[in-house]
């Protein structure tokens, strides 16, 4: 491959991974707003009477939005947001490859000496384990305690980072911790929560009553999906700037800085 059509692939990736990305986060902190909103309505509801619907005002028009507990039209109509997440996710893993699989940026002999085949190795594993812990984790007692785990997850994210800064170059420890974490993001859409919705759906069809641990448990999830899009979005533009990030005598400090500030960041998001 050229370089010429190398660079023009890599353009014509990158435009569509941050077109989908921006979609996906898009809806997905929409859809977040939206339940704190009902959220703030229910407490409020008994009190004063207020309505159960969201009232927003967009495009010159005005649009109400109501949460419902069963389902009045056929699994047909019901709207369903999942491409977004895997075209985003399968997009950057050609970018992955394209960047540092298949070029000299994976591997600083600075760092660790080791081929390029090893180093693609530990990168995949990377991403698989990432999911793995992640998963079981949650599932686990610590997943009982949003601080628990949250000091937890950011331990972790601080060995996986510390550990990459002594294996890749920098650059690539940095994206390979942000792949880490849409990895997971994309895992949570198709493997907890889609088949969550599924069920939900069938059930509702069959005008039988859905576990509500379902739903619970899909909203959990996208809740963490909102607090890793962001760290995963500074992880991207960090590498603009190498020498106060990646290229920093304390990099792998200045990269759990990006993910603290990344969930103070969604929090208040998902807040506003």
């Amino acid at each position: 491959m050229t370089s010429s059509i190398r660079e023009w692939l890599n353009l014509l990736v990158r435009w569509f991974h941050v077109f989908a990305a921006i979609m996906w986060v898009g809806q997905t902190y929409y859809f977040t707003w939206l339940d704190g909103q009902f959220g703030r309505l229910a407490k409020n509801a008994a009190g004063d009477g207020t309505s159960s619907a969201v009232w927003m005002v967009h495009s010159g028009g005005f649009y109400t939005v109501d949460k419902q507990k069963s389902l009045e039209v056929g699994p047909e109509q019901v709207h369903w947001f999942r491409w977004e997440a895997l075209m985003t996710w399968l997009s950057g893993m050609v970018l992955l490859f394209l960047v540092y699989y298949s070029s000299s940026g994976l591997i600083d002999p600075d760092v660790a000496e080791m081929t390029q085949v090893r180093g693609i190795a530990i990168g995949l594993a990377v991403l698989a384990g990432g999911w793995v812990v992640y998963d079981l984790a949650l599932r686990s007692p610590l997943g009982r305690s949003e601080a628990v785990f949250a000091t937890f997850s950011l331990v972790m994210i601080a060995m996986l980072a510390w550990g990459l800064m002594h294996v890749f170059s920098g650059r690539a420890a940095y994206i390979h911790v942000g792949a880490v974490l849409g990895t997971i993001m994309t895992a949570n859409v198709w493997f907890r929560i889609l088949p969550s919705q599924r069920k939900m759906i069938a059930a509702a069809a069959a005008g039988e009553t859905f576990d509500a641990s379902l739903g619970a448990s899909a909203k959990l999830r996208s809740k963490h999906n909102t607090f890793m899009a962001v760290p995963v979005v500074f992880i991207m533009i960090s590498n603009h700037f190498p020498v106060a990030t990646y290229g920093n005598i304390f990099g792998w400090e200045v990269l759990v800085a990006l993910v603290l500030l990344g969930w103070v960041a969604a929090k208040l998001i998902r807040e506003a």
